[in-house]
């Protein structure tokens, strides 16, 4: 996978570089949402799941940075557990500092514009904590489609949407 840039963005698979500030993430009360806060090896076996999801789907979930500093921002992009389902979309900001700057839009609209189409990726589920109203408020810019869906057992207090590659 060739990184693409943004304005502001690089998103390129995840590296060894990452580990640290991923780690500093999955460890802060900032995981709570996706079932953290975690532990050093949870969060190293999880970034090496984002690593070898490329490796067993074809597809997956790629770091953002800034392009200018080359600081890690956070993750973006498709997670499929369950091949049985489509694949989900998810972005993560690593860090408190970078909300409120259109970090995560710009790299979920790159990612569904320019890198899903090329992977085939036609249709994701969005899965989010009824409580993460940031990421609530995201998945309506990107113009995600609330589903009647009830939530998944591993995420009870989940609302799910669906997403067109393209929109957003």
């Amino acid at each position: 996978m060739t990184p693409i840039t943004t304005e502001r963005l690089t998103l390129r698979l995840p590296e060894v570089r990452d580990l640290a500030p991923y780690t500093a993430y999955c460890r802060s009360p900032r995981a709570r949402f996706v079932g953290g806060p975690f532990s050093t090896v949870q969060a190293f076996e999880k970034l090496s799941a984002m690593a070898g999801h490329w490796t067993l789907r074809g597809f997956g979930r790629l770091v953002f940075h800034e392009t200018a500093t080359g600081a890690q921002l956070g993750h973006v992009g498709a997670l499929q557990l369950d091949a049985a389902e489509p694949p989900e979309m998810t972005w993560t900001l690593w860090r408190a500092e970078s909300e409120g700057q259109g970090y995560a839009t710009e790299a979920a609209r790159a990612f569904l514009a320019r890198i899903a189409p090329q992977l085939g990726l036609t249709r994701m589920l969005i899965r989010l904590d009824r409580d993460n109203h940031a990421s609530l408020r995201l998945a309506a810019r990107l113009g995600a489609r609330p589903l009647p869906d009830p939530p998944p057992a591993w995420m009870p207090h989940a609302r799910s949407f669906e997403i067109m590659t393209g929109s957003g």
